[in-house]
Order: C-alpha cells, then sequence, then structure tokens
C-alpha cells in the first residue's frame, strides 16, 4: 500500500495548480484555481504563495469582482529561467529550449546513426544539441533550471538508469550521471511514454479529462497512463508497456523476442511488413528499412489517391490497432485515447477513422461509449515538450526550493500582500 506524506500530497496539489496555468490561455486569479482544481482556497493561497516566493509565479493585474475586493491575476514568469526537453529515438535526437511557460525557445534536431549505438555517442549528441539551441536562441546556459531527457525503452528513474533499450545493446547504462556530468546541469530521466503522458496531461488533451491512455505509434510502441489526473509509472516505472503485450497468438517476431506482440503489427517496422506481404515489390519498402517517414508519407499520398494496397495497408494496421486498443478500454476505462507520433501524425485522419470502426467490435459498450479516440492535437514533438514538463517537475521537486527556505519566503511574500486576505478554508 502506498502511503502519501504530507509532503507528497502538497506536490501533487503544486502540479495540479501549476497544470492549470499551462493549460489555460491567461493569468489566473486564486479563485479560479480553486474551482478548477476543487482545491481549498487557503491551499490554493498557500501554494501559489511558495511559488511567487520562489518566482515561479508573478502577479500580472487584478480581476474585477463584482463589486467586491479586486482580485488578483497570476501567471507563469516565463523569465524565471529556461527548461530543455530532449527526445532520443532510434534515429534522431531532437534538442528544444524553451522558457518557464514552456514556449519554445529554440530547437535542434539531428540524426543518430544506424546500428548498435553506443550511449556515449547518444551523450556527444545531446550536447552537441544544448550547446546549439542555446546558441540560436542567445540565452545562458546559467539559466537552465532543468534538463528534462527521453530515452528508449526502460528507465529506472530514482537512480538515473536506462535499464533496457529495444535498440541499442544498453543493460543498465547510468545515463543521468554520464550526461549530468557532459552538461554541468541537473538532469532528469524518462521514457517517450511517460513524456507523451505528461505532455498531453499538462497541454493537450488531459486539460479536459482525468483518465488518458496516449498511445505513442512509432518504431517503438507504448501507452502513456494518465489516471485520475496522475502519471501512472506502476511498480518499476515501466507501466505502459503495451506493445509488448500479444495480439497474435504465435504471430510476427517482435524485436523483444516474443511473438505477436501489438508493436510487431502497429509499429513502423510492422506496417512494412503488412505492405510486403501485400505487395513484395513495393518501391517503398526500399528504404522502410532504414527510414519510416518516406514509407508513412508515401502510403499516406498513395491512400488519398485511392491506390488499393496503400488503402489496405492502413486498413489493416487499423484493424490491428483496433483490438490491441480495446483491451485498454476495456482494462483502463478512459475518457480519452490519444493517437500520437510518426504513424498517427503521418496516417492521420484515415487511420483514425478505421481504427474507430475496428475498436468498436473489441471494446465492451460502456467503456466505448465513456472513451473519445482522438489524434494527438500537441504541435512538434509531444515527447520533448513531455520531457521538458518533467525538467519542470524535477525543479519543482528539489528539496533545496521547496524546503525550509522556500516556506519563509511564501511567508514573506504573504507579508508583502501576495495573499488573497480570504479567511482560511479546509485542505484537501
Amino acid at each position: 500500500m502506498v502511503n502519501r506524506s504530507a509532503q507528497d500530497i502538497r506536490r501533487l496539489n503544486r502540479f495540479e495548480v501549476l497544470r492549470r496555468f499551462h493549460a489555460s490561455s491567461g493569468p489566473r486569479t486564486r479563485q479560479d484555481l480553486a474551482s478548477e482544481t476543487a482545491l481549498s482556497i487557503a491551499t490554493v493561497s498557500n501554494l501559489t504563495s511558495e511559488l511567487i516566493g520562489e518566482g515561479v509565479l508573478v502577479e500580472v493585474g487584478q480581476a474585477g469582482s463584482g463589486g467586491g475586493r479586486p482580485r488578483a491575476l497570476l501567471a507563469l514568469n516565463a523569465d524565471r529561467g529556461t527548461l530543455i526537453g530532449i527526445d532520443v529515438a532510434e534515429t534522431s535526437v531532437r534538442t528544444e529550449l524553451f522558457d518557464l511557460a514552456l514556449g519554445e525557445m529554440a530547437v535542434d534536431e539531428r540524426p543518430v546513426a544506424s546500428g548498435d549505438v553506443t550511449p556515449e555517442q547518444i551523450v556527444d549528441l545531446v550536447e552537441s544539441g544544448v550547446d546549439t539551441v542555446h546558441m540560436a536562441a542567445g540565452s545562458l546556459r546559467s539559466r537552465v533550471l532543468g534538463v528534462g531527457i527521453s530515452l528508449p525503452g526502460l528507465v529506472e528513474r530514482k537512480r538515473g538508469v536506462s535499464t533496457y533499450s529495444p535498440y541499442w545493446a544498453w543493460r543498465d547504462v547510468p545515463m543521468r550521471d554520464r550526461l549530468a556530468e557532459r552538461l554541468g546541469l541537473p538532469v532528469h530521466l524518462d521514457n517517450p511514454l511517460k513524456a507523451s503522458a505528461l505532455a498531453e496531461l499538462w497541454f493537450g488533451a488531459g486539460r479536459e479529462v482525468d483518465n488518458l491512455v496516449v498511445v505513442m505509434l512509432r518504431s517503438g510502441v507504448g501507452a502513456g497512463l494518465a489516471l485520475d489526473g496522475t502519471l501512472y509509472r506502476g511498480a518499476t516505472n515501466s507501466a505502459g508497456e503495451w506493445g509488448h503485450s500479444c495480439l497474435v497468438f504465435e504471430g510476427r517476431r517482435c524485436r523483444c523476442g516474443n511473438l505477436g506482440c501489438v508493436e510487431a503489427y502497429v509499429g513502423t517496422a510492422g506496417i512494412a511488413e503488412t505492405l510486403r506481404s501485400l505487395a513484395p515489390g513495393d518501391p517503398l519498402l526500399a528504404e522502410a528499412d532504414a527510414l519510416a517517414a518516406p514509407l508513412l508519407t508515401g502510403l499516406a499520398a498513395r491512400a488519398a489517391k485511392g491506390d488499393p494496397t496503400a488503402v489496405e495497408v492502413i486498413r489493416r494496421t487499423a484493424a490491428y490497432l483496433g483490438a490491441a486498443l480495446g483491451n485498454l478500454v476495456n482494462i483502463l476505462n478512459p475518457e480519452a485515447l490519444v493517437l500520437g507520433d510518426q504513424v498517427a501524425a503521418h496516417l492521420g485522419e484515415r487511420l483514425l477513422v478505421e481504427t474507430k470502426a475496428a475498436l468498436a467490435g473489441h471494446a465492451l459498450a460502456q467503456p466505448l461509449r465513456a472513451v473519445t479516440l482522438r489524434l494527438s492535437s500537441l504541435p512538434h514533438d509531444a515527447v520533448s515538450r513531455g520531457a521538458a514538463a518533467l525538467a519542470f517537475e524535477g525543479f519543482l521537486n528539489d528539496r533545496e526550493v521547496f524546503g525550509p527556505v522556500s516556506r519563509t519566503r511564501a511567508a514573506k511574500a504573504r507579508a508583502e500582500g501576495h495573499g488573497d486576505g480570504r479567511r482560511p478554508g479546509r485542505s484537501r
């Protein structure tokens, strides 16, 4: 049984308050935040005073209150510092520099060599990307509050270890220590499933719902889970490896070594295999093993013109995907299922429509009625944005930032008039 301490509850409440700023399009009053989060006004006042004391929030004016006392408007202080989000994928490393409101300042993307890439090669690419975005934005490295890095496969967050990579021969590699030593910055590691779910939770479909599944469809396949408004990690941070659940008994060989995995049918290699089974000599297969983008863009373009082979490949992919998603709907009963990453971005609306039809044949009626299946609406790479949000969480979780010193600063902020003057209510 998980016993949450008062500090844990306070941290979760703090994230819930901050999520409202990232999800909204403007400043919020403390009363807005209390209404949106279901926290008491006293809890919201304490949390916002603490965040003002650390410079994360600032007062930006006042809102009328229908004749009563004016209410202070709060906003994220974008100038408090910067955050870096990095998506390390099989074929590229994407680095983005953000302000504290997670507005993009600069981006760099560089290819990863094919074959068995070493950890040092990835460290080199990350360091080059970080240098490049700072030069492009004219920003100082000393302003960085944290670097969030998404690594493929299984990641042990507490020790900062890449325990298993599906692409390279990595086992128990202490990547956080290596990266922190090279960058000289605070580094926070996780995998793309967690990063994409966090991005949707803060900036996408999670603004509207509390129970969310984000399905990543790229070379690797998995599901990021947000349950009751909180990122779900599981006992060992490996929750969401849905791509390696069995879809077809004794089916295609997956790169994990098992047979019939979901990934072997709806990942980019699986889509290429479906095309190969229908048209072994199709010219799109020439590049499919090296690059996913030409295969996906080619299929999408040909399907739009009514090419029967491309249409059938997408139909079969959607049929596999719908069956696999039915398991997630029946087990987790989410309010939203979001299809994201390369496959969803390229195959788009056609894949979505076909998948909805297939899902209806595999999900139970009641959870099916409760769920909305949609494409991700996040711009660019949700994983690097989510990784930056991980860095923001890491900064906020730093006990040196939000410890006794923070409480002193919060008290000072209230004494200077940052409190809302309301009588305390009951905290959640």
